[in-house]
């Protein structure tokens, strides 16, 4: 097990350089230093004077990965704006952001509201689409599983954006029973969490709980528990012992990997909601064409992604003993 976490982490070295060059590439690509410090100066006819002066005090005047003008070959390699701007988020050094606040600071100080909403969301949805699914499993062909069924269709067509808007419209400005936007910190912050907890987890069940219903049904099919139920067993330890422990592997599969998310929150809940979080966070990033916030977020994306796909085959063995790792 040791040495299959270690490897897996050295395979991760390559990947994080090349989502890092990838990132880099698809950026500067887009957007020159030079296009960017006329967007961050935000005027229409900047003078060449200003732009030069706006590039030299953030770092943007060396080349972009390689440097002729130096003698010797290090700094060459070294004194570029690929080594000194994103060469650091392996040391996770994230820097400053184009309006010279600390990254590391805001990504510590706006992670807690993400983490708020995006906790109960994943524990509350998942154990809600569970149920749903077991429920829609166990009375198969029923009026509660065809139902259910269309139910799952029908909120799976439906956008998030409508659960938003038709939730601030209803619960805040016609019934007046939370607010529309804004979060504050402490005890006050379960009413401004827990409409868009509620809508996160209503959006999220019409996918899941069509998926967990089919990996039930797969399971409820196999001889094993047919065996299970010949032998007199209850049907709540066929269902729990049974058939919900071996449709476990895939569903960790999904659940796990959305771990990465808890951290980074959810950008469409956390704009329309006001919540100052890591998804907040990027949406300014993106429309200020902010490059020091978007990389060491996608960073952050790439790190916890792999992790937690480590994590997925870790709890693999803990779901099913008959799994190794090698």
């Amino acid at each position: 097990m040791f040495a299959y976490i270690v490897r897996r982490l050295l395979y991760a070295i390559p990947i994080l350089v090349g989502v890092n060059l990838l990132t880099f590439a698809l950026f500067f690509v887009v957007n020159t230093p030079d296009d960017m410090a006329r967007m961050q100066l935000g005027a229409k006819r900047v003078t060449p004077e200003a732009i030069e002066k706006w590039k030299a005090e953030r770092g943007y005047d060396l080349p972009l990965v390689w440097n002729s003008n130096e003698k010797f070959f290090l700094d060459k390699a070294t004194k570029t704006i690929f080594v000194q701007k994103s060469a650091k988020l392996f040391l996770f050094d994230f820097g400053y952001s184009e309006d010279k606040r600390d990254i590391a600071g805001e990504i510590t100080t706006r992670m807690w509201p993400s983490l708020a909403l995006q906790v109960p969301v994943f524990f509350i949805g998942l154990a809600v689409c569970i149920t749903f699914a077991l429920l829609m499993a166990v009375f198969r062909a029923s009026y509660l599983d065809v139902w259910g069924v269309v139910l799952c269709v029908a909120m799976m067509a439906i956008s998030m954006l409508f659960y938003i808007i038709g939730g601030q419209y209803l619960f805040s400005k016609v019934l007046h029973l939370v607010p529309i936007s804004g979060y504050q910190g402490g005890g006050d912050a379960f009413k401004f969490l827990i409409l868009p907890v509620a809508i996160g987890v209503i959006a999220g069940i019409g996918g899941a709980s069509r998926l967990y219903r089919t990996l039930f049904l797969e399971e409820m099919a196999k001889d094993f528990v047919r065996t299970a139920r010949a032998k007199g067993l209850s049907e709540r330890v066929v269902l729990f012992r049974h058939v919900l422990r071996n449709a476990l592997i895939p569903i960790l599969t999904g659940v796990v990997v959305a771990i990465p998310f808890l951290f980074l929150g959810s950008l469409l809940q956390e704009s329309f909601f006001g919540i100052p979080g890591l998804g907040s966070y990027t949406i300014e990033a993106i429309q200020a064409q902010d490059f020091a916030v978007l990389r060491a977020m996608v960073f952050i994306g790439a790190v916890l992604y792999i992790l937690a796909l480590i994590a997925t085959d870790i709890s693999y063995t803990v779901a099913d003993p008959r799994v190794r790792l090698q």
